[in-house]
């Protein structure tokens, strides 16, 4: 079993949460019940989109970390592999 996890949620919104933690099962369950984060809190019920097995703590963080300032899109094709990423750069017709 890993020692830490990088988890994405989608939210009743259509939101994406990243968070990471030591304990995927009791994390996912707080959020549920609205004691995780005040975030997921208010945009019930929230589902697990993608939960990514890290090493440690140190390496979870990192991955959280670098995932939060990625733009949406490329958050949906981590979710989905199949979804294209759309350049920033490419014309919007």
């Amino acid at each position: 079993m890993s020692d830490a996890w990088v988890y994405m949620l989608r939210c009743r919104d259509d939101s994406l949460y990243t968070g990471w933690t030591s304990d995927l099962d009791r994390r996912l369950a707080r959020h549920q019940a609205g004691k995780a984060s005040h975030y997921t809190a208010s945009r019930l019920p929230v589902q697990l989109a993608l939960a990514l097995p890290m090493t440690d703590r140190t390496a979870a963080r990192r991955e959280e970390a670098r995932i939060k300032m990625l733009p949406r899109s490329q958050k949906l094709a981590l979710i989905d592999p199949q979804i294209p990423v759309r350049s920033s750069l490419q014309k919007v017709c």
